[in-house]
């Protein structure tokens, strides 16, 4: 079968398959005080700048003092950083269900708006005045206009905060420590078990011995990066890629200290 009808049958099975999913993605209590927190910060930046802060090892060459006083989203296990930096990101964002379940405490914790993955609302026991549910899936692509709505997670948690940042209003969006290059190699989403320190992230202790998580799949990574791109564009928005050394090509490409 040619790829594009390959393509079509998953994207089928994946919504037949979400169709239980329905009721509480927009009825449960949690959802619909989700849906309501999420309508608060539509536009609520106009005219600002953030930064997305990935979890690569360039964070090690970037000067991070400089974003204290700066909006910032911070990805998955970020807040391992914190002590070091002496400051908080301002808002959190995790979708993985593997990162979620093995660290739903140390997130729930973090006292910053987060914005978690509906799909993942089961490894919490209560929920948080400061966290809302995404109703994120796997089918796609698309770049979400109404945060409230289905999001598509662009196979990664990097894609979803450009659609959180673009909801939010935010102008221009900067990309920093978003590496887009992985040392382990395998078949993309296939679930591991890391039998040593890290060394794809900024802490070897972020994916460290015995934690579990997913290859990476690049490849859909930027196809979501590139929707991403043409709806700032469209709107007359930017999105920046001030990545040290990063391998992704799909945004112009800053110098890091010269927006300061």
């Amino acid at each position: 079968m040619p790829i594009p009808g390959i393509n079509t049958v998953k994207t089928v099975y994946d919504a037949v398959r979400r169709l239980p999913q329905l009721p509480d993605a927009y009825l449960h209590p949690w959802r619909r005080e989700s849906r309501w927190r999420m309508s608060e910060y539509r536009d609520l930046y106009q005219g600002r700048r953030c930064f997305v802060i990935g979890n690569g090892p360039s964070l090690k060459k970037t000067d991070l003092s400089r974003l204290k006083n700066e909006f910032t989203f911070g990805l998955n296990r970020i807040y391992l950083l914190f002590p070091e930096l002496g400051f908080n990101t301002s808002f959190l964002v995790a979708i993985n269900d593997l990162v979620i379940e093995q660290c739903a405490r140390e997130i729930a914790s973090q006292p910053i708006p987060k914005f978690i993955s509906w799909h993942s609302n089961r490894f919490f026991q209560e929920f948080p005045k400061d966290m809302i549910f995404l109703y994120t899936t796997y089918t796609g692509p698309g770049f979400a206009l109404d945060l409230t709505r289905r999001v598509w997670e662009g196979a990664t948690v990097t894609n979803v905060t450009l659609q959180i940042a673009y909801y939010m209003g935010f102008e221009k969006v900067i990309l920093i420590g978003v590496d887009h290059n992985f040392s382990d190699k395998g078949k993309a989403n296939t679930t591991v078990t890391s039998t040593g320190d890290d060394i794809n992230h900024f802490s070897t202790k972020y994916f460290g011995t015995g934690f579990r998580w997913q290859l990476p799949d690049l490849e859909t990574s930027e196809l979501g990066y590139k929707l991403a791109r043409k709806a700032y564009q469209k709107a007359g928005r930017t999105v920046l890629d001030a990545t040290v050394d990063g391998k992704l090509t799909v945004f112009p490409k800053v110098e890091f200290n010269s927006l300061f």
